[in-house]
């Protein structure tokens, strides 16, 4: 299968779908472009006009099995027939229950788990476990993070103003640090020394403004998401760890975009050798289907029973499909996106010598950032040319902060049809 657009678009029927949605949708949802998905199988989704596009967004690092995966499909089918929901929040059952114990070896051990739907809701789930043990009441965030768009979690989130216009007052005790960005650096640093600078100024908050004993958390991405997929310095996550742990912080590691294997490690953490109090996972964890799970380790488990729960969390046919996305992630697929990623990494950076508008080729697995423009002038004008003509020839792409472009496939990539993307997207900079 190959990308093949046949119509203008949107087409015919994609219009139509779209005009019924403008009568009834709400205003707040966002369309970079005029998608409209029909169908998938592997990474490629029709739309309802029957062009074929090649997918290096997978819903936002969501499908990690591609679509119609058959072991997903098998997982589902059989989980649904046996029964689809008994709320997990007051009865045990499987295939929830083995897939909490499956977690917890895959840290380590040590640790327990909490069931949700979505990242956003393991986020809210982490503000209130964190706050119940360690009695405190501030927590830390970075800049350009993206932690989800209820109250708590927006109040964590800082990659656009425009999440939080009209929404404050936001939770109070939540305090943000410049993010060490090594392609723009913030607090007047140099790639080199961005990392030192950004934990001098932790420190002085704690000296002048921040009681450290008053800090419950550090809620950080291993590699930041929707503010452009950028990757700290070698090396600093140990230090703020070393930082944190020094006055009593917990760190809570907000995986959901970067876990499930992205990387070409379950966790992003696995690179910097770094273990988190508290783990958020979604996203990727169950192939699409709506899963949240937040690990704490055991001696943060202080809070009663009924201090927090959910009606679908844990749900047990999104739990079906999470262990047979663990299934094929053990079986290969975190390998594959170590391997097809670092195939593209390595031909982007090529790419990038021969347009000097993309001034920073950045990632991690299939987890990996085109940011366009210079450190001193980002240029989201031509981010933004670049996603909508990738549409027109047949790739799905997104924006990510300021002026990045992010590639997301789903992690059953091949290298060939790596091949096919890269070859959309010399056409698009050409184009450009």
């Amino acid at each position: 299968m190959r990308p093949s657009v046949k119509t203008p678009l949107p087409g015919p029927k994609a219009q139509e779908l779209l005009a019924r949605g403008e009568k009834v949708l709400s205003p707040s949802y966002v369309r970079p472009y005029p998608f409209v998905p029909a169908k998938g199988h592997g990474v490629f989704l029709e739309d309802m006009d029957g062009n074929v596009f090649l997918d290096f967004m997978a819903g936002i690092a969501v499908n990690t099995t591609g679509y119609a995966h058959p072991k997903v499909l098998e997982a589902v089918r059989a989980q649904a027939e046996r029964f689809a929901h008994v709320c997990f929040s007051d009865f045990t059952h499987e295939p929830t229950l083995s897939l909490a114990e499956r977690l917890v070896a895959k840290v380590g051990g040590g640790y327990r788990v909490f069931f949700g739907n979505s990242g956003t809701e393991g986020i809210e789930a982490a503000i209130k476990l964190v706050r119940h043990h360690t009695g405190r009441p501030y927590l830390l965030a970075f800049t350009g993070a993206f932690h989800g768009r209820s109250l708590g979690a927006l109040s964590l989130t800082a990659s656009k103003s425009a999440y939080r216009k009209g929404f404050g007052p936001l939770l109070p005790g939540v305090v943000h640090v410049p993010f060490p960005n090594p392609f723009r650096p913030p607090l007047g640093a140099s790639p080199k020394d961005v990392g030192d600078a950004v934990l001098a100024h932790l420190e002085h908050l704690f000296a002048t403004i921040l009681p450290p004993e008053e800090v419950a958390a550090f809620f950080l991405e291993p590699i930041q998401g929707e503010g452009g997929y950028v990757l700290p310095p070698e090396g600093f996550l140990p230090r703020l760890k070393a930082l944190l742990e020094r006055h009593g912080i917990l760190l809570v590691a907000d995986e959901v975009q970067t876990g499930a294997g992205r990387t070409g490690r379950f966790l992003a953490l696995e690179h910097e050798g770094v273990e988190a109090d508290v783990y958020v996972l979604a996203k990727g964890l169950a192939s699409g289907y709506p899963l949240s799970a937040l690990l704490f380790r055991e001696e943060l488990g202080s809070w009663r029973p009924g201090a927090h729960g959910t009606t679908f969390g844990g749900q047990a046919v999104a739990a079906a499909a999470a262990h047979a996305t663990l299934d094929l992630l053990e079986g290969g697929l975190m390998e594959n996106a170590k391997e097809v990623g670092g195939f593209l990494l390595l031909e982007l950076k090529e790419m990038q010598r021969r347009f000097p508008f993309l001034g920073d080729v950045r990632g991690r697995g299939l987890m990996i950032g085109l940011d366009f423009g210079s450190p001193e002038e980002p240029r989201p004008d031509l981010r933004d040319k670049a996603q909508r003509l990738a549409f027109e020839k047949g790739l799905l792409t997104l924006a990510a902060g300021p002026s990045a472009l992010r590639l997301a496939p789903p992690l059953v990539l091949s290298r060939e049809e790596a091949a096919m993307g890269l070859e959309i997207l010399e056409e698009v900079f050409r184009s450009l």
